[in-house]
């Protein structure tokens, strides 16, 4: 039984039974789908849009709620998910020992970081395979560590990375509090902040331009600047590299694997919600009220958010293992999804290049913040509807199979015998 990135689901690696092994693919189902969730602002929409609803997509009640609930629920937790799922594979997998778990390893980041690339330069710029790739690199040093040591590391990590990214933040927001209070004029510092987060008519207009540039353009351009979206990208490799250590730990101590009884299940998920969702809400209300400056808005998005976003993305695995854990005709379905994970991620790409871009339907730029979620309801049912279909007949996803036949330098069966 394959699974993608990286879960193996053998339950000898590490506990649980076939229910829990069922929860545990359901929780990767759920992830994936929440991904296209975040993904459809990317490719419809300036990239700013991403970060700040005035930048595109309308600031309307609707689009405003969609905004807040997506910022405050959805946005970055279910990457942390991913990440979590991630790093817990790769506890796994070295878990299983053989005689060289190591060189196994790397070989699967080296395929990962290739099919990431790919993906990145064909269709595409926030792809973050990439990052978990790099980030595994790490992982096989840190994997044997306790479990409290893995959850302080990652703290560690969360909070060296909102010391820097926070001093920069703060910056900006001081200035910001001195112009709102009069206490200066010169608006100089800021325009940065709002041409990149912002809606600077000309930094639209250029990114509205490149949105629908065609394919020959596109490769083009990714041609002749190889190396700054790639390093772009990787500005989220700390903060995906925690989460991979909180997967390895949650694996290890046994909530992921399904060990967790109920009640404490229960109690992790609701003492983490308790704490981060206030506190997203709050952001969420400032931003709002702050006419969605590009100073605070991506401030808020992009640093402050970042620790109660891990808070919350843990929250949500344990409430999915809690309400998984009896199984069901959804879970089974959600599981299907999360065995072809790889798969049903780059899929979400194929699907949203058809309905944005130039070669495909042309609609980037064409929708606002309302339409772009429906459209996104879109490669989650093909997901949904495709993988259990696809699993009667087959072991595992195509890109699944593609991603470990490279590894292993060999063809693997795919079909079922």
């Amino acid at each position: 039984m394959a699974s993608p990135p990286g879960i193996s689901l053998d339950t000898s690696s590490g506990g649980g039974s076939a229910q829990r092994v069922l929860a545990l693919d359901a929780l990767r189902g759920l992830a994936v789908t929440g991904i296209a969730l975040m993904n459809v602002i990317a490719f419809s929409m300036p990239a700013a849009a991403y970060v700040n609803p005035r930048s595109f997509g309308g600031t309307e009640p609707l689009e405003t709620a969609l905004w807040a609930l997506v910022f405050v629920l959805v946005e970055d937790k279910f990457r942390v998910l991913f990440a979590l799922l991630f790093g817990a594979g790769v506890a796994i997998l070295l878990g299983k020992g053989g005689p060289h778990p190591w060189r196994g390893h790397y070989a699967r980041m080296a395929v990962l970081f290739v099919i990431g690339w790919l993906h990145a330069f064909l269709l595409a710029n926030n792809d973050i395979l990439r990052v978990y790739a790099v980030g595994g690199l790490l992982l096989p040093f840190v994997a044997g560590l306790r479990v409290r040591t893995l959850v302080w590391l990652a703290v560690t990590i969360i909070a060296g990375q909102l010391a820097v990214s926070g001093y920069v933040a703060w910056g900006w927001l001081e200035y910001w509090f001195r112009v709102q209070a009069g206490a200066v004029t010169d608006l100089a510092p800021l325009i940065p902040a709002e041409q990149r987060f912002g809606a600077d008519p000309d930094m639209i207009a250029a990114a509205l331009e490149r949105g629908r540039e065609s394919f020959a353009e596109r490769i083009d351009r990714r041609l002749s600047d190889l190396i700054s979206p790639n390093a772009a990208v990787m500005s989220g490799l700390p903060s995906s590299l925690a989460a991979m250590l909180l997967g390895i730990a949650m694996w290890k101590d046994g909530m992921l694997a399904g060990e967790w009884d109920r009640a404490r299940l229960r109690r992790f998920a609701l003492v983490l919600s308790a704490i981060a969702l206030p506190v997203l809400v709050l952001m969420a209300v400032a931003a709002i009220a702050s006419g969605f400056d590009a100073v605070v808005t991506a401030s808020i998005v992009l640093v402050w958010s970042a620790p109660f976003d891990i808070m919350l993305g843990l929250a949500w695995a344990a409430f999915a293992m809690l309400a998984f854990a009896k199984g069901g005709a959804l879970v089974r379905t959600l599981a299907a999804a999360g065995r072809l994970a790889l798969t049903n991620y780059l899929m979400t790409s194929l699907v949203f290049a058809a309905l944005f871009a130039s070669w495909g339907l042309g609609l980037f730029g064409e929708v606002g913040r309302t339409t772009a979620y429906a459209l996104a309801m879109l490669p989650i049912a093909i997901m949904l509807t495709v993988s259990p279909l696809w699993l009667r007949h087959f072991r595992q996803g195509p890109m699944e199979w593609l991603w470990r036949s490279a590894s292993a330098l060999t063809l693997l069966p795919l079909r079922r015998d």
